[in-house]
């Protein structure tokens, strides 16, 4: 039997390579049918290469697409050489903290934090740009396969844009994916009004965002692909830490507004108070692997190494194997998150 669901990928720099490991092996099993995606950021890059790669090519089509846009992203010709890198390459955990404490990152960040990305000049580069203008875009914005959706935050509102359809452009992508420390605000037209509107990354918005997919149209289950850590056993006391885990709050605070939503929608409908079918009974589904993505810091997202991304490409396949062993005959019937102990 086929499920169809919807899938809504958070964005976290270079550790949305854990993303395209669990997409790998969810286009793996013909069982799974995605009707629905929303990206913000490095979701919203996974979702268009998946998307594109699936009108053009099908399932494997889109599998070949994702390892075409990582390999840009780790600068390797070929990413099937990440299964001897992964082999090779150290633990994840000590890589992140060799790069985080190297000269060279640190010189990088404290200058983020001094010189803004318009003191470049003429020498200004956002290195995105190369591969978000690669991909397909009439395949991208097309009426056919999975909806797409592309979060990115207005700079002069704060407020969220969603772009689909033929409003998904390279700019588009680069707006969500546009972090203000490091890259200029992205412009876009707004098509209501004609006034040219400045974008940063969606993820201060909606990482990613929840509501398009409340769509009655869409089915029920929403399966979140996280990759920021929800929760961290340890206080951080380095300035680093203290760091990384403002950005993990930041960028899980507009996820989490969305579920604590769906929560309470979901316990007025079965006490009765809304009537079934006035409002979408959203069943929450998730992949993550906070163990591993609370070894490593803002240095593996911002600096991709190929062995890293490997390492990441596989957690991220063992994880959504994980999920389907545990979970795919819940999927559209049951919620397999228990939103009310994550809010209680």
């Amino acid at each position: 039997m086929v499920k169809r669901i919807n899938i809504a990928l958070q964005g976290g720099g270079a550790h949305g390579a854990f993303t395209w490991g669990v997409l790998d092996r969810l286009l793996q099993d013909e069982r799974i049918e995605i009707a629905a995606i929303s990206g913000t950021s490095a979701g919203a890059l996974n979702g268009a290469a998946l998307k594109s790669g699936l009108l053009r090519g099908g399932r494997e089509g889109a599998r070949a697409n994702l390892d075409w846009l990582w390999s840009q992203v780790g600068a390797v010709g070929d990413m099937r050489l990440s299964g001897w890198m992964t082999a090779l390459a150290p633990a994840p955990g000590l890589v992140s903290d060799v790069l985080a404490n190297s000269v060279p990152f640190a010189m990088a960040d404290t200058a983020s934090r001094v010189f803004s990305p318009y003191a470049y000049g003429p020498f200004y580069v956002n290195p995105l740009e190369r591969i978000a203008r690669q991909f397909h875009y009439d395949a991208v914005c097309a009426d056919e396969g999975p909806r797409f959706y592309v979060g990115a935050t207005n700079v002069r509102s704060g407020k969220i844009r969603v772009f689909t359809g033929d409003e998904i452009t390279t700019d588009a992508i680069l707006a969500s994916a546009c972090l203000p420390t490091l890259f200029k605000a992205v412009e876009i037209e707004d098509p209501e009004t004609g006034t040219i509107e400045a974008y940063w990354d969606g993820g201060y918005s909606g990482n990613p965002a929840l509501f398009p997919l409340f769509d009655p149209a869409l089915p029920d289950d929403i399966l979140v692909v996280n990759i920021n850590p929800l929760h961290r056993a340890e206080v951080p006391i380095s300035a680093p830490d203290i760091q990384n885990r403002i950005n993990e709050i930041s960028f899980n605070a507009s996820l989490l507004r969305e579920l604590r939503a769906i929560a309470f929608v979901r316990r007025l409908i079965a006490q009765g108070v809304i009537e079934t079918g006035a409002m979408k009974n959203v069943l929450v589904h998730m992949i993550a692997d906070d163990a591993l993505m609370t070894m490593l810091s803002v240095a593996t997202k911002l600096v991709p190494t190929p062995g890293v991304l490997g390492q990441l490409k596989a957690a991220g396949q063992a994880a959504a194997d994980r999920f389907i062993d545990m979970h795919f005959d819940s999927l559209n019937k049951v919620s397999t998150v228990d939103l009310e102990a994550m809010f209680g």
